[in-house]
């Protein structure tokens, strides 16, 4: 925790740093002072990469058009599996390649095609929705990442869930 702490602080106090040394030489140049870029004074901070960041390989892009992006999959009992199938095609001039689909949590698995799409080509990406330990009203992400503008397409899963009676009294087999 004081690890956190520690970098933390580093953070506020480097981003101050940068923050006052582009106001001071604003300033200046607001003032008809010549401003000269002082190399000594930059600050870099190393962020990790960050789960939202799409990793894409670079190279031409394509498009994307899926049938349809939202699935509701009604009323369903809670530890049920549910699957749905998007449709989608490659409408641009560039082979499609999808590098990554992940769901908003460990209950939505998608599963893509690997191999690039040729242009005017369709495919399939197919999500299980696992019900198990849900209830009530439903709402799921599944991220597509691929060599698109923009990078990322959003399929959603929505529905509901009924959980089990924790009232009713359990049935004894004799």
């Amino acid at each position: 925790m004081k690890l956190f702490k520690s970098l933390f602080m580093a953070s506020l106090v480097a981003i101050a740093g940068v923050s006052l040394i582009s106001c001071q030489e604003n300033a200046k140049a607001d003032a008809g002072e010549k401003v000269t870029p002082n190399t000594a004074k930059t600050i870099e901070v190393n962020q990790p990469n960050t789960p939202n960041t799409p990793t894409v390989a670079a190279g031409p892009t394509t498009t994307i058009k899926f049938d349809e992006t939202t699935f509701d999959f009604g009323t369903v009992d809670q530890g049920d599996k549910v699957q749905h199938t998007y449709k989608f095609t490659n409408t641009g001039k560039e082979s499609l390649i999808i590098s990554n689909a992940k769901g908003s949590c460990g209950c939505t698995v998608p599963s893509w095609p690997k191999e690039p799409i040729a242009p005017g080509k369709s495919g399939e990406i197919l999500v299980e929705f696992d019900t198990k330990g849900k209830k009530n009203n439903q709402n799921k992400t599944v991220t597509i990442t691929a060599n698109t503008t923009p990078a990322q397409t959003f399929l959603k899963i929505k529905g509901v869930v009924n959980a089990p009676d924790v009232k009713a009294a359990p049935v004894k087999k004799k």
